[in-house]
């Protein structure tokens, strides 16, 4: 005796619905399954504001509110954070905006998505307080650390020896090995970051030579920067990276929040809280706050990158899209 249960039509039936509940399972757990993408973000040094950025979003689940997971790797320079892009170690990265060209005449295809800074706030160039070192015309033949070649480092000291018409000698030391070389007497200045250059400044260590910040032509100094396979294949996942990333620069900028955002900024750059509040109104409230990227920023950009001799470069246009619009991630 056949029972119903056993019956062929009863079978085709029960795999039907068995078939259907897998699909709408499936269907369910799309929307997991897109919560669950990875971005690997690439910062140039840790003590510069990128980082303080990028930790702030994780800090206050900026990225898990948008629905990603963000694994944050901290380099020894500009240069080695562009390789490890270049590598497809990361998937977006802070970086000079002229690295986006010249890399893709080198076969690094990536695109500036959202713009970083108009200007090198807080950086300098240092000597000892104690060097007789005066001005930077008194660096010719002389050792200029910056953290790597073809850093933004880099490319303020190459700035200097045209500005100045000048030569002297660079020397990477990473970003962790400016201050205890120039302090050792290994090199006579460095190309110093902020907060570095307020802690040692403050502390009457270092003193400077030129401000950066005030004496280069404004240009976007920096990008974020993503590589054309995670915008092709995985916009959203950019796009709600950028959102995390300004809700954090937004986090930071607003008055309510500065008793927090300075003991963020401390913690996370190891810094006694006067010198987080001297990078917090020096550096982080004047960084971009919506991410916009305008062609004649860009355009400057590349002339700033011609002056120190980078002139295979690729189209502007090619270098950034504008189809990000950054949507601040509330805390």
């Amino acid at each position: 005796m056949t029972t119903r249960a056993n019956a062929p039509g009863w079978r085709a039936t029960r795999r039907a619905v068995i078939l259907a509940a897998g699909l709408a399972a499936l269907s369910f757990a799309a929307p997991v399954a897109q919560a669950q993408d990875t971005v690997r973000i690439g910062l140039p040094t840790k003590t510069y504001w990128p980082t303080i950025v990028a930790e702030t979003a994780l800090r206050q689940k900026l990225f898990q509110k948008e629905g990603i997971r963000a694994e944050l790797t901290v380099y020894r320079g500009g240069a080695e954070c562009f390789e490890a892009l270049a590598a497809g170690a990361a998937d977006m990265i802070l970086n000079s905006a002229s690295f986006i060209s010249a890399g893709q005449k080198k076969g690094v295809m990536s695109r500036g998505v959202a713009g970083g800074a108009l200007g090198y706030y807080g950086w300098h160039l240092v000597v000892r307080q104690d060097s007789k070192i005066t001005s930077a015309a008194e660096l010719e033949g002389k050792k200029v650390g910056i953290t790597s070649a073809g850093s933004g480092s880099d490319m303020l000291a190459l700035w200097t020896q045209q500005d100045r018409k000048l030569k002297f000698t660079r020397v990477p030391l990473g970003g962790g090995g400016l201050v205890p070389n120039l302090l050792s007497g290994n090199v006579d200045a460095v190309v110093l970051y902020s907060p570095l250059t307020f802690q040692f400044m403050k502390s009457k260590e270092v003193r400077s030579l030129i401000d950066f910040g005030a004496e280069v032509p404004p240009h976007l100094t920096s990008a974020w920067i993503a590589s054309d396979k995670i915008i092709k294949e995985k916009p959203q996942v950019v796009q709600k990276t950028v959102n995390a990333l300004f809700g954090a620069v937004a986090f930071l900028a607003d008055p309510k929040n500065r008793d927090e955002a300075v003991k963020l900024i401390a913690e996370i750059d190891e810094i006694p809280p006067e010198i987080a509040a001297l990078e917090l109104d020096g550096n982080i409230k004047k960084l971009s706050a919506d991410g916009d990227i305008q062609k004649e920023w860009m355009v400057r950009a590349m002339d700033m990158a011609r002056l120190i001799g980078m002139t295979d470069l690729a189209p502007v246009e090619d270098s950034y899209v504008t189809t990000f619009k950054a949507v601040p991630t509330r805390p």
